[in-house]
């Protein structure tokens, strides 16, 4: 079955995988979703025997079906290499009484590495399917972890630019030195002196202004994005919740058919709705749970029915998560409205507009399959030294988030289902907030200090991405105001 994609503001319809791919964001400003879902047509018992890339090309065969078998291959293999450093690309790690999915062991130790070490290969593909010999400017603002990930799958690749807008006070200080010690002839990292939401709005607009596009086009570059509002981001992040479905089924912890609940550290709600994804296509979850920090956005929705990002703005020991504008949220807007374009649009202008916006009740009724709870400061740290001192497993500051507010929920609703927790970085990449956690004599040491420190500690070596990186030069120091992120791009790209 052939599957096409609209865009959830209705402008767009009948799109290929390879042009929504390609372009990122619908023309009106909507996101790309499947107009039909494809659905299971292997067993259950069928996953557990099936490795990282098998799994990988399942699913992803099922959504990008205009693309060769073999490209798809191609893709897959060159992504899911020996750029891991574990053959299993994703293994699941049992402590606690909960799996834990560690998405951590790609060349830049977060999850974004599991759908960015990809996404590159798609987009050369998809632009040699449509015949396009512009160069691609990838564009993307991220909260901390995105942003170097897509450094790093970018880097060189022929025929594309990457330029990335990240919040110069709001990223750790190892986040911040992965991304402005980036090599490659084709990178662009830019400090804006804003928030993540300021870097993701500045974005949408580039992305959705037909002036500056037109102005692009002439010079022989076309734009995308690398953030997890394209579908070619978001697809991939499907996967890993249907191996770690099967390996849950290979070590005996489920048998087939038994469903699992599955916790997420939630930000810009991209790696939560790939879980509910899978789910639409028939993987047993139950409960989908929502994790936020002290930026509880998403809590209150879930919890209320409005979306409300007047608030404070906290920058937290979690800083991934510091996001109160969500934007994958309007992927399940729209599909909660019943695939009413109208309806989401007119939710989406006034959140633009307002700032806020409230679903109806028959929408609430819909979020069934979603819990949503947040953990504050003090929380997070008790997690990360409660699990090190029952288990001497260190888990990152977003990680010990997801498992606090599991805790809550499994005391508050007593429900014992299986459980797997999305550990969506490497403890290595906060060494600070972890490390003072687990003991407040680690204080006075340094990030760079620490990185030894936890190695000692964890038993862990210092992951290869992160060794020595207080000794890379510098090579990004452009800082840009929030207002100036167009003129930034037009320097960089020399029109």
């Amino acid at each position: 079955m052939s599957i096409y994609y609209h865009s959830t503001r209705g402008g767009e319809k009948g799109v290929t995988a390879a042009e929504a791919i390609l372009k990122g964001i619908a023309d009106d400003g909507g996101l790309f979703v499947p107009m039909t879902f494809p659905k299971l047509d292997k067993s259950l018992d069928e996953l557990k025997n099936m490795t990282y890339q098998e799994t990988a090309y399942y699913i992803m065969s099922k959504f990008y079906t205009d693309f060769e078998e073999q490209e798809l291959k191609e893709c897959i293999e060159k992504a899911y290499d020996e750029k891991f450093d574990t053959e299993v690309i994703a293994p699941i790690n049992n402590k606690v009484g909960v799996s834990f999915i560690e998405l951590f062991h790609g060349p830049t130790i977060a999850f974004k590495d599991m759908a960015l070490s990809i996404l590159p290969h798609l987009m050369k593909t998809s632009a040699k399917k449509l015949n396009i010999s512009k160069e691609i400017v990838v564009l993307t603002a991220t909260s901390g972890d995105t942003g170097k990930a897509a450094l790093e799958g970018f880097a060189n690749v022929e025929g594309t630019k990457i330029i990335v807008f990240f919040p110069e006070n709001g990223v750790s200080e190892i986040q911040k030195r992965q991304m402005v010690t980036q090599v490659g002839a084709n990178t662009h990292v830019i400090g804006i002196d804003g928030n993540f939401d300021d870097a993701q709005r500045g974005v949408k607009e580039m992305l959705t202004d037909d002036n500056f596009i037109k102005k692009i086009n002439e010079n022989n570059y076309m734009f995308s994005s690398a953030n997890s509002i394209n579908i070619g981001r978001l697809v991939p992040q499907i996967v890993y919740y249907f191996y770690t479905y099967g390996q849950m089924l290979k070590s005996g912890e489920i048998t087939a058919g038994d469903k699992i609940n599955v916790v997420v550290p939630t930000g810009n709600f991209g790696n939560i709705l790939a879980a509910y994804y899978g789910k639409k296509m028939g993987l047993p979850i139950d409960k989908l749970i929502c994790a936020s920090n002290q930026n509880n956005v998403l809590v209150d929705f879930f919890n209320t029915g409005v979306y409300d990002r007047n608030r404070e703005f906290v920058l937290t020991i979690s800083p991934s998560m510091d996001i109160l504008i969500s934007s994958n949220l309007e992927r399940l807007i729209f599909e909660i409205t019943g695939e009413d374009a109208d309806k989401t649009r007119s939710f989406m202008e006034s959140l633009k507009e307002t700032g806020k916006y409230e679903i109806t009740e028959d929408m609430k009724a819909r979020l069934v399959d979603f819990y949503g709870g947040f953990a504050t400061e003090e929380e997070t740290a008790a997690a990360v030294k409660n699990v090190f001192e029952e288990a001497q497993y260190l888990l990152d500051t977003h990680t010990a988030v997801a498992y606090s507010v599991y805790k809550e929920y499994a005391q508050k609703t007593e429900d014992k289902t299986k459980t797997a927790v999305a550990s969506t970085a490497s403890p290595f990449k906060f060494t600070t907030s972890v490390m003072k956690a687990v003991d407040e004599k680690y204080s006075s040491f340094d990030d760079f200090q620490l990185l030894n420190e936890m190695e000692k500690l964890s038993g862990v070596s210092i992951p290869k991405g992160i060794k020595d990186i207080d000794k890379k030069p510098v090579l990004h120091k452009t800082i840009c105001k929030k207002e100036e992120m167009k003129k930034a791009v037009e320097a960089f790209l020399n029109i």
